[in-house]
């Protein structure tokens, strides 16, 4: 009999306790400990957010790699290529960039923490290598990438994650002393005034303006005073106009967007040539492969002006879903950041779409003539390797804040 009392026992404390299963376990066990609410682990479904974040990431990249196909094919033809190269190495990116995305995601944004100031080195490591004989490589005057046997990166596009999350991390853990200058707002100068002298030396400048929109963007969201940030942004201005003028060919690339049709033939170039290509697209395009831009036309069409072979060939229709997808990536990211349970995610969801917004509207204001063109790419859509990884990884930590909102 005590042997059956005792067996009996054994049932319902296993009915009580062991009839959950381990997912309920786990997350009991982390309720218990405490775990869940610091990690800020994901217990309700997905909003609305979320799934807009997923789809419009999702149809840019899909477009991408569409375009970049449709453009690179001829570049790699006309010089004796396999039409199929360079949307293979894209695919390939897109392929590590969606584990990158995947991992970011899954991971509780919380442990960036700890990971943030040794990715920073890390990143400011990298940033030397495009010096070194052997491995540094220079396209259109900015020596700017690093060549590894096969493998060719940027290390400013690592470098933008890294500054973006250790930002957040600071800003994060220090929000009540934010108008402490010495805490908060020094070390963050420190860091992008290291990111821009970075660039500048590689001749990028347009990095220089994305790591520029990204810090001031990390800086507003965390409440620091805005007297501060015009103060800085104001003397930076004036810093920046000084270089320009002090040469003549950086002053003739940075101001032929305001005389276009008299400087078609040399600086313009590359912009009259987009333009002609977007009248031809009209209404509706010529048809998706149909654009004559890319044969030769419009130079790096496959790259820094893919967005003018999207409106040849796709019209204005397809030029407008393209920027609606951006505005809309825009909005998602903003009410993740709005909706976020604590600064540090607040921060790191209005950083990212602070950097992606800028850098899609710096690259189609440059392809339209609005805008000095400045070598940056349309992100998740131009051919290039790091580029489309990094935007990627970044978007796993937007979707990771969208993830944990209120």
């Amino acid at each position: 009999m005590a042997t059956i009392a005792h067996g009996s026992k054994d049932r319902v404390g296993s009915k009580e306790s062991g009839g959950l299963t381990p997912a309920q376990r786990r997350r009991a066990m982390l309720d218990r400990k405490g775990y869940a609410e610091k990690r800020r682990l994901a217990t309700n479904a997905p909003t609305k957010v979320f799934y807009g974040v997923m789809l419009c990431v999702t149809l840019l990249i899909v477009f991408g790699l569409m375009m970049v196909l449709s453009s690179s094919s001829i570049v790699a033809i006309t010089s004796g290529g396999d039409p199929w190269n360079m949307f293979k190495r894209q695919f390939l990116w897109a392929t590590f960039g969606f584990f990158a995305l995947l991992a970011m995601y899954r991971m509780p944004y919380h442990h960036w923490h700890r990971y943030a100031k040794p990715f920073l080195y890390v990143a400011f490591g990298l940033m030397v290598l495009p010096f070194a004989p052997g491995i540094g490589v220079t396209t259109n005057g900015a020596r700017a990438w690093v060549a590894l046997g096969a493998v060719r990166f940027q290390p400013s596009e690592v470098l933008k994650v890294a500054v973006l999350i250790f930002c957040a991390s600071l800003l994060g853990r220090r929000r009540a002393e934010v108008i402490d200058w010495q805490r908060t707002f020094k070390p963050v100068m420190a860091v992008w005034g290291g990111a821009v002298i970075g660039c500048l030396a590689q001749g990028d400048f347009g990095a220089a303006i994305v790591f520029t929109c990204i810090v001031f963007a990390t800086l507003f969201i965390a409440g620091t005073p805005v007297r501060w940030l015009t103060f800085v942004l104001s003397i930076s201005f004036v810093g920046a106009v000084a270089m320009i003028m002090s040469s003549s060919r950086m002053q003739n690339r940075m101001t032929a967007f305001l005389h276009l049709e008299e400087n078609k033939g040399h600086y313009a170039y590359q912009v009259w040539q987009s333009i002609l290509s977007i009248a031809n697209g009209g209404l509706t395009g010529t048809g998706a492969g149909q654009g004559t831009g890319k044969w030769g036309y419009v130079p790096l069409a496959h790259s820094d002006f893919i967005f003018a072979i999207i409106a040849e060939e796709f019209g204005i229709l397809g030029s407008v879903l393209v920027i609606g997808l951006f505005a809309a990536l825009c909005y998602f990211g903003l009410q993740a950041a709005v909706r976020s349970r604590d600064a540090f995610g607040a921060i790191l969801a209005g950083g990212t779409t602070a950097w992606l917004s800028a850098q899609a509207c710096i690259n189609i204001g440059g392809v339209i003539g609005l805008l000095p063109v400045t070598g940056l790419t349309l992100p998740f859509i131009s051919y290039g390797g790091s580029s489309l990884f990094m935007a990627m990884a970044a978007s796993g930590l937007l979707l990771n804040v969208a993830r944990n909102m209120k």
